[in-house]
């Protein structure tokens, strides 16, 4: 029906499905018929029995993916899901308008990213090979379906299992940063003698490289950025600790190991045919907790890093005041104000002054 609304050739389709190029019978099968139908409530009904105001609701749910409709309108099933997650966050008053649109799209785009992944992997691994060796497209759809049930409630759990992570991280952070800000205000969150480091480094051009030259590209290449990492990190002193993609975070048991590691792999990238990289290093207290790394330190780190150009390695206050490795030099580039710093922060480039 939406199709033939949208002024899409019913004979054309119903052609291409007799040839075995379309089929629609995917909808009869069990991974689709997660996908919701319409309840026997209204959306005024729902906000009238819950007390969540009628705009909130419509606003939320927008916000979540879903679409906009009538406030007769019967409500999805779904839909009727969240429900009471508004119910509480309004009566709670924890939530209102903006708030609640602004976790909506938060869950909107955060899952979108898996959703269209798992979409990719499907038609790469599965739906393109099976089409290549002489399948048509209902049969494609039908072995899709089978497997899919192995996957689905899978899939569900470590759905989860990823956002309760999420949430671990996000949480120990904040008590971090409260941590940290106490101590700052009571005046004794002073330097120790001995400081580790947190060294951020990330890919010029990584995402464009990677559409132009496709997945297995990307593959090598991450895998010869790991190589490159891991030796320059364990020859100074430290250790890669969590991989992003196009970059790295690695700690240091001190500053001068970070410096010079973060040097020899921005000279080492070219020669290894990888892209230039943007390097922040800084040094302060870090808290680790679930084998991960918190506080402003590694905050401090990664801006940094984001405001370093290509082939650039810029380092903070107290990696420059700390012991100067041999053969580099600090270029102070004075005050910079960066994203959730209230202060300004005093940069300064690490240069070879002789090579090592």
């Amino acid at each position: 029906v939406a199709c033939e609304r949208a002024g899409l050739p019913m004979a054309g389709i119903a052609a291409a499905i007799r040839a075995g190029r379309l089929s629609f019978a995917f909808l009869e099968t069990p991974p689709f018929r997660r996908w919701a139908v319409r309840s026997a409530r209204s959306y005024r009904q729902v906000s009238q029995e819950t007390g969540v105001p009628l705009e909130l609701l419509g606003s939320a749910l927008e916000s979540m993916g879903f679409a906009r409709m009538a406030p007769d309108e019967p409500i999805r099933e779904d839909e009727l899901e969240i429900v009471p997650l508004l119910q509480l966050g309004f009566s709670s008053g924890l939530l209102d308008l903006a708030w609640t649109a602004r976790v909506g799209r938060a869950y909107a785009e955060g899952l979108r990213l898996p959703a269209t992944a798992e979409n990719e992997v499907y038609h790469a691994r599965f739906e393109g090979p099976v089409l290549a060796s002489g399948a048509d497209q209902r049969t494609a759809m039908e072995q899709a379906a089978q497997l899919s049930g192995d996957f689905t409630a899978l899939v569900d759990r470590a759905l989860m299992a990823c956002y309760r992570r999420q949430q671990e991280l996000a949480w120990t952070e904040h008590l971090v940063e409260h941590v940290e800000d106490e101590l700052e205000g009571a005046g004794v969150l002073g330097r120790p003698g001995r400081v580790p480091a947190m060294c951020f480094l990330d890919l010029v051009g990584y995402t464009r490289l990677t559409e132009e030259q496709g997945d297995q590209a990307a593959a090598a290449l991450a895998e010869d950025l790991a190589t490159l990492v891991n030796r320059s990190a364990r020859e100074h002193g430290g250790v890669p600790v969590k991989w992003l993609g196009d970059g790295v975070m690695s700690w240091f048991r001190e500053p001068a190991g970070a410096v010079l590691a973060a040097l020899q792999m921005v000279e080492q990238l070219p020669a290894a045919g990888l892209p230039p990289a943007h390097v922040g290093v800084a040094a302060g207290p870090v808290v680790v907790q679930g084998g991960d790394y918190f506080g402003r330190t590694v905050n401090l780190a990664a801006r940094i890093a984001a405001h370093a150009g290509a082939g650039q390695v810029l380092v903070s206050e107290s990696v420059a005041e700390s012991a100067s490795p041999e053969g580099v030099s600090f270029v102070a580039l004075g005050e910079l104000r960066l994203e959730g710093f209230a202060r300004p922060v005093r940069l300064h480039e690490a240069c070879r002054t002789e090579r090592v």
